[in-house]
């Protein structure tokens, strides 16, 4: 029996979900019932594009849509309202992260899907990325020994904030955007959590160049419960020019070894005149044909979103969410990540250590 997924929000990602969730329709695991957004622009272009039907209100999609899951693809600040709502129905959930970004947000998600007995899963996509899974397990394994320091950084070109998402730029940050993929990614990495933040940042091309009063960058220090330190750069001002949408990369250093990923540069680089300069991360979204000439989409961007169909597939055959227990991103792996990046901006605020 397919899984019936509804999306919540059909902007730049929720047309990834779309996309995956499409592709899962063709293969006969799930069936994609329908997609709301609150504009009716999108609507015209992804229901026919897509041969789903659309709506303006998720509310009214939920109650006139047989649905078994749906995924939350909004401006983080909308994801408890929406979450909270849907675990109510009885829906099981896929919320983009950050889960919420307060800790309260995220207690309260949790505790209704408990309540409810519906499944809460966070799309933290780089955990599904093949080489960070190669550093899960080598760390896991112990060929660093014990970990002493991590470092990461994530960038993004100045359109992002501009362009792509100018209306909720402003209430967010390169915190939360960017910074909670590594926070996560480091957490998971180490099996820690987090004790302490210290936080600083700069406002200046945002502000002065285009009058958004948001941090251009957000730089943090993370001392860890395992004792290592973990020092995260993010910033999306990175110039148009820039070969890549997204500039990123992490260092974890042991007492016994030291591994390292580009997340960026993965070898793959072209050059045309109608693009310029450009590198390729294949591991995140390719495009294929497969053998009946049909258009597919692999890569750990689809992994992480298509995870989320085939826990809900276990369900629906008789297992547990107990038994799914620590194999995918979970409401409580969200909150931790909203606790440090929660205390990130609050140490940002006030200039001081924050203890957790």
């Amino acid at each position: 029996m397919a899984v019936k997924i509804a999306i919540i929000g059909a902007g730049k990602f929720g047309e990834v979900h779309l996309k995956v969730f499409k592709q899962l329709d063709m293969m006969g695991v799930v069936e994609l019932k329908a997609f709301s957004t609150i504009k009716q622009s999108e609507i015209d272009e992804f229901a026919p594009k897509y041969g789903v039907k659309g709506y303006l209100d998720y509310k009214e999609m939920l109650r006139k849509e047989e649905i078994d899951g749906v995924t939350v693809v909004t401006p983080d600040f909308l994801h408890r309202e929406i979450a909270v709502y849907a675990a109510n129905q009885g829906k099981h959930i896929l919320v983009e992260k950050p889960l919420d970004v307060t800790v309260d947000g995220c207690t309260e998600i949790i505790e209704t899907a408990k309540k409810n007995n519906v499944l809460l899963e966070v799309d933290f996509h780089k955990r599904f990325d093949p080489d960070h899974i190669a550093v899960e397990k080598g760390v896991k394994a112990g060929t660093l020994g014990e970990i002493l320091y991590c470092s990461a950084f994530m960038e993004d070109r100045i359109e992002i904030p501009t362009e792509w998402f100018p209306n909720w730029a402003p209430k967010g940050s390169p915190g939360w955007f960017l910074g909670s993929h590594f926070v996560d990614l480091m957490l998971w990495i180490t099996k820690s959590a987090g004790t302490s933040v210290y936080t600083c940042g700069s406002k200046k091309t945002l502000l002065n160049d285009y009058g958004i009063d948001m941090y251009d960058s957000v730089s943090a220090l993370i001392k860890l419960k395992n004792g290592a330190s973990f020092c995260m750069d993010t910033s999306w001002i990175l110039p148009r020019g820039f070969e890549a949408v997204v500039n990123q990369g992490m260092r974890i250093v042991g007492t016994k070894g030291v591994w390292e990923v580009d997340s960026q540069d993965r070898g793959a680089r072209s050059c045309s005149e109608s693009e310029g300069m450009r590198t390729w991360n294949n591991n995140f979204m390719r495009e294929e044909t497969d053998k009946q000439g049909r258009t597919v989409y692999k890569g750990y961007g689809v992994d992480s979103i298509a995870d989320f169909a085939y826990n809900v597939e276990f369900l629906q055959q008789g297992g547990s969410i107990a038994e799914l227990a620590g194999k995918y991103p979970a409401g409580e792996d969200g909150r931790e990540v909203t606790r440090i990046c929660a205390a990130i901006h609050e140490s940002l605020a006030s200039g001081e250590v924050v203890k957790l």
